[in-house]
């Protein structure tokens, strides 16, 4: 048995972001909660969709404290600050981080058992659908907006932990690759290459079957002819970049990742280390170590990704081409090739053990132990 969960509605194209007032009073909803992080505010992103609203005399309340690895102490400023509002409603404007705050929020709004933040993480056996979401990303990357995972830091335990719960699934998302268009090159880029590790991850994960597959193809074949073009700032990348990340986020929401998310998680965690750029420095080498585990599905990817003359390759020359494609694109984009600038000797330990304890972990097509997650990232030194 397998399941899909999807939006209910879902709005794809430039300047859709006009379609929300009307989401909303469809809804019979009265005023709502924006979460979006401080820099979006300060450069007039979030204003774009705060002119529709003010246009539509929909009453909301901004809140922007949101760091770009949410930590629990976000979320439950958040919940306080939703509570104090009147708000029936919740507009996620933003990238992975605000849209994980919004559904922290909604999910401890409705189902406040749950407000300690940490017991959410796992599968946790919430009984309510979140205070209603409309999710307006920001990035071309995390598909927050079609997942039901948020990932929340535990800054005094630094570890990141994964919720999944279908209960947060936005009902609407509202992808606008205008939204995305002030995206800085290398946010663009790390961003990109994160929605690229979700298409391939998903691709190769234990639960993937012929649904999911269809998604992750598809999603890799767009990033990997539109990243290039939205890091330099095209209409057709950009564009390209908003479907495809969205794509790949239908797939991997409902079959799960592996271990390049585990140690990225970890990284994060740790280091602050940008979760795009974790991700993006180590999936060619996670490609390598589970190239054994995955059959004939590199030679898909390596065709996906562009390369030439898939079909008469040996199985050990597509896996090569596979993981050189990626690593092409990586460097294409400006992402750096190793982990020597962030990660120190002595907390290899510490990051192996989150990585092997991430909820990414099981779905990887290789079963890692402990000190094969130490010898890949210390390969990568």
């Amino acid at each position: 048995m397998a399941r899909i969960v999807l939006n209910e509605t879902s709005y794809h194209g430039a300047g859709c972001i006009a379609e929300i007032p009307g989401e909303l009073n469809r809804r019979g909803l009265k005023k709502a909660f924006v979460c979006s992080d401080p820099d979006l505010v300060k450069f007039g992103v979030t204003k774009k969709v705060l002119d529709i609203l003010d246009e539509a005399k929909i009453p909301y309340e901004l809140y922007s404290e949101i760091k770009p690895n949410p930590t629990i102490e976000n979320v439950q400023t958040g919940v306080a600050a939703f509570k104090a509002s009147g708000a029936d409603s919740l507009v996620a404007i933003g990238g992975g981080s605000s849209m994980d705050t919004a559904k922290a929020i909604g999910i401890i709004i409705t189902n406040p058992e749950f407000e300690d933040v940490r017991s959410l993480e796992g599968v946790a056996p919430t009984k309510n659908p979140c205070v209603p979401i409309i999710a307006v990303p920001t990035t071309a990357g995390t598909a927050a907006e079609v997942t039901i995972n948020y990932v929340i830091t535990d800054v005094q335990k630094k570890r990141k932990f994964v919720c999944v719960d279908v209960h947060d699934i936005p009902v609407v998302a509202v992808v606008d690759p205008d939204m995305m268009s002030t995206m800085p090159k290398g946010l663009t880029a790390a961003t990109g290459m994160d929605a690229l590790t979700h298409a391939i991850e998903g691709y190769i994960t234990k639960g993937a079957w012929e649904m999911t597959d269809m998604f992750h193809i598809k999603a890799i074949e767009i990033i990997a002819r539109s990243l290039r073009g939205a890091v330099a700032n095209t209409k057709e990348g950009r564009e390209g970049m908003a479907l495809g990340q969205y794509v790949a986020g239908m797939g991997f929401s409902n079959v799960g990742l592996g271990i390049v998310h585990s140690m990225a998680h970890a990284l994060g965690a740790v280091y602050d280390t940008p979760h795009g750029v974790g991700n993006a420095i180590l999936l060619p080498t996670v490609m390598e170590y589970n190239a054994e585990c995955t059959g004939e599905k590199y030679r898909d990817i390596a065709k996906a990704m562009g390369v030439e003359g898939t079909e008469n390759m040996t199985q050990e020359e597509y896996r090569k081409a596979a993981v050189e494609a990626v690593k092409q694109l990586s460097k294409d984009v400006g992402i750096p090739a190793d982990l020597k600038e962030i990660v120190k000797e002595e907390d290899i330990d510490f990051l192996a053990q989150s990585a092997m304890d991430d909820a990414c972990r099981p779905g990887n097509p290789k079963d890692p132990t402990l000190e094969d997650i130490k010898a890949l990232y210390r390969s990568l030194m």
